[in-house]
């Protein structure tokens, strides 16, 4: 096959429209729609559905679309790894993790990792999906679970617990309560346990609901369950790695808390020569060595 129509097919169907694939490599539709042609004559077969509103893939469309989609992830890893033969930081990291932990934790963090490196361009992918890293969907993971697949590298960063926290506010007008059997008395705040979410904080909801709780609010990830915390609605059902940079929430019930959660950095083993992941690993490790030693030092006082 002819490489370069592989390139514009490839921009065709991720685009969806002649028009912007021509935009985007800096062609006219009708060279555009040539080459398509050209390549459809070549494979004796149809690639597109034409419609007034775009383009749609057929069967035969999608089995390439899948192999340009791989080449072209294929691809960027190896520019990446050329790239990354310079000595300096520089360039594009896709972080993927989880909303919670990617904007409660890691976000708050970043400005230190950019005073080292300030020529990095990290996009930060927020989502409870668990992304295929051998795929290139990300670069490097920070995951609530080790990762399966066998073909990363993978060190575990720390363990976390869900615990519930509430707002001084909240409690003064409200009250302590002294025992789980109190938490019906209080409107609970967490997460819907039918949202994505790691296995630990859903079972310590389930668990806290068997104590007739009269008043709840649901949300779909801990951003928002914080804010409301924050803003003294209720007892919400955190991850403790908040307790350092929010001091204000105040810990109730500190024997109701949910089994370890494993917290693991992973990234395609092709990335471990990669000077962007080592600066990112290193900087991620710093930050839970100095979390750590926060945490320990809060304990003992």
């Amino acid at each position: 096959m002819d490489w370069d129509k592989l390139r514009i097919f490839h921009a065709v169907a991720d685009a969806g429209s002649l028009t912007h694939a021509g935009d985007v490599l800096h062609l006219s539709q009708s060279a555009v729609s040539r080459q398509v042609r050209a390549l459809e004559e070549s494979l004796n077969a149809t690639l597109f559905h034409r419609h007034a509103r775009g383009l749609i893939l057929t069967e035969q469309g999608e089995l390439l679309f899948d192999a340009t989609r791989a080449m072209a992830k294929r691809l960027d890893a190896a520019a990446a790894r050329i790239r990354d033969s310079e000595e300096e930081v520089f360039g594009q990291l896709r972080v993927t993790t989880t909303i919670g932990l990617g904007t409660l934790w890691l976000a708050p963090r970043l400005p230190k990792l950019y005073e080292q490196y300030p020529d990095l361009n990290i996009e930060l992918m927020l989502e409870e999906r668990v992304l295929d890293l051998p795929m290139r969907e990300a670069d490097v993971a920070i995951r609530m679970k080790e990762p399966s697949q066998a073909d990363l590298i993978r060190k575990k960063l720390m363990a976390v617990r869900m615990q519930l926290f509430a707002s001084k506010e909240y409690l003064e007008l409200n009250g302590h309560p002294a025992a789980i059997e109190d938490i019906g008395e209080h409107r609970l705040v967490c997460q819907n346990t039918n949202s994505p979410q790691v296995g630990a904080s859903s079972n310590l909801v389930g668990h806290l609901m068997t104590y007739d709780v009269k008043s709840t609010l649901m949300v779909n990830n801990y951003f928002g369950v914080l804010q409301a915390v924050a803003n003294h609605l209720g007892i919400g059902v955190l991850p403790n790695y908040l307790s350092q940079d929010f001091p204000n929430l105040v810990r109730v019930l500190p024997d109701v808390q949910s089994v370890e959660v494993p917290v693991y950095l992973a990234y395609p083993e092709e990335l471990r020569h990669s000077k962007r992941i080592s600066a990112f690993r290193d900087f991620v490790q710093e930050e839970i060595i100095a979390y750590r030693k926060q945490m320990k030092d809060q304990s003992v006082s």
